[in-house]
């Protein structure tokens, strides 16, 4: 018997895959302003709550590729936001938070907790709707 891919139509995959890419888009679209994408934003965050973190450790928490990570990282050293951090283990490359990367998160934090606000609320009240 062939198989019967109308089922495929509804696929938990892509139904997540949708709704990750629609939330990205309203982080982009809210810090783009601030010249920031959504990913770097996250990295800044990070930085901020953690301290100094290696590549692989970002790349790892944030849920990246590490060759994504480390041209991601370049770019945000190139903007002077995060600037390498010095290791115990001369192999490992870490980053860290500058002035500058700090000043840019402060300034698009308010954008963030935006789109923060607008998707509790919105799950908020499908909650509501679903009891």
């Amino acid at each position: 018997m062939k198989p019967q891919f109308i089922e495929a139509k509804d696929c938990f995959c892509l139904e997540a895959r949708r709704k990750a890419r629609a939330i990205t888009r309203l982080y982009e679209e809210k810090l783009r302003p601030h010249g920031l994408r959504a990913t770097q934003f996250s990295v800044l965050a990070v930085l901020k709550l953690k301290g100094p973190t290696s590549t692989t450790e970002l790349a790892d928490f944030l849920v990246l590729e590490r060759t994504t990570m480390t041209r991601g990282a370049a770019v945000m050293a190139k903007h002077g936001w995060i600037e390498p951090s010095p290791t115990e283990d001369k192999r490992v490359k870490a980053w860290r938070l500058t002035p500058s990367g700090a000043k840019k998160l402060e300034e698009a934090f308010p954008a963030w907790q935006e789109v923060q606000h607008q998707l509790k609320k919105g799950m908020e009240s499908q909650q509501i709707t679903k009891e």
